[in-house]
């Protein structure tokens, strides 16, 4: 009931007109670092961005549960086992808050879920590539979830309050996914040889995909110039990427594995590493539908959806019912 009334609200402020007064007066608040909260006035094309990138957030988590949960009942130990499992259901709650978040803003979870599952919706493209071996949520921990607390740690500053204040626990919870990965990566590359080349081989398939996550280069960006000036984003997509970059290239030559990137090096008077170029096309192809598990996680997702109907309809009659008896 209390995103309900939200949506009410949200809809009652948006048939105001925008006026250059009113423009102005809403960025000078996002300038003085003001939180701009659910029922506030704001530009109709500030709560579409934000519907769209908190919704894509909340989609990549719960598509994300999938890759992972292909290795709950075949991890090596009832320990990794427990970990994983405490993983995936982290994950879980980390799109109840993102949905949340996004209702505040006057859509409804089911339009948000029904763009998921019609394809119209996007998700992270990382979550179409394959986990192949045990070394692979190693390194979906140490990679993916890495490049997603770059991404993440600055939208705990973001000008919406709602979604500032959600990303407060998930990036929390997602620095143990992080270390929890590099641990798995670090007792393979300290095991048997052939532990340790399963962990190249997960590196090796797992490094670009991860680079991909941080989206277009700046110049081809379309949407990065208007949320940095909203103070929706903090820093642009390869100032995020270069970081990354910095940071794993020396956990992996602590784990004694090679980045696979031939033009990777460190150049002294910048203090940063340069790398090669990114496969842009198999990203667009991706994004596009057309990577290894698009079609994989989108039926899965909709056939969970479906499973769970009974679940949805159980709760709106027991709310109706109490609703009922309150009103009585």
């Amino acid at each position: 009931m209390y995103t309900q009334g939200l949506d009410q609200a949200g809809k009652e402020q948006r048939e105001v007109a925008e006026t250059a007064d009113m423009l102005a007066a809403f960025q000078a608040r996002i300038d003085a670092e003001e939180k701009i909260e659910a029922k506030d006035w704001m530009p109709e094309a500030y709560r579409r961005t934000l519907i769209r990138q908190i919704s894509q957030h909340a989609h990549s988590e719960i598509i994300g549960m999938q890759p992972e949960g292909n290795w709950l009942t075949r991890a090596p130990s009832l320990k990794r086992k427990a970990i994983l499992l405490a993983k995936v259901q982290d994950e879980a709650g980390h799109g109840l808050y993102l949905y949340s978040a996004a209702e505040t803003l006057g859509v409804s979870r089911d339009q948000l879920v029904g763009d998921l599952l019609s394809g119209k919706a996007k998700y992270s493209s990382i979550f179409n590539y394959p986990t192949l071996s045990w070394a692979d949520i190693g390194a979906v921990g140490w990679l993916v979830d890495g490049a997603a607390i770059m991404n993440q740690i600055p939208l705990c500053r973001c000008s919406y309050g709602p979604y500032a204040r959600a990303m407060v626990r998930v990036c929390k919870e997602e620095s143990f996914h992080q270390r929890q990965g590099f641990e798995i990566m670090l007792t393979l590359c300290r095991g048997t040889d052939e532990q340790k080349a399963m962990a190249q081989d997960a590196l090796s398939r797992w490094w670009w995909p991860s680079l991909m996550m941080f989206g277009p280069n700046d110049s081809e960006s379309k949407h990065s110039a208007q949320s940095m000036a909203w103070k929706i984003k903090r820093f642009t997509n390869d100032e995020l990427r270069q970081k990354f970059v910095d940071v794993t290239v020396q956990q992996a030559e602590y784990l004694g594995i090679s980045v696979p990137d031939k033009d990777l090096r460190f150049d002294e008077s910048s203090g940063h590493h340069t790398f090669g170029e990114i496969d842009w096309q198999e990203f667009m192809d991706v994004i596009a539908g057309n990577g290894p598990c698009n079609k994989q996680r989108l039926e899965k997702r909709q056939a969970a959806h479906d499973d769970g109907a009974w679940v949805r309809e159980a709760a709106q009659a027991y709310a109706s019912k109490q609703a009922a008896l309150a009103a009585a």
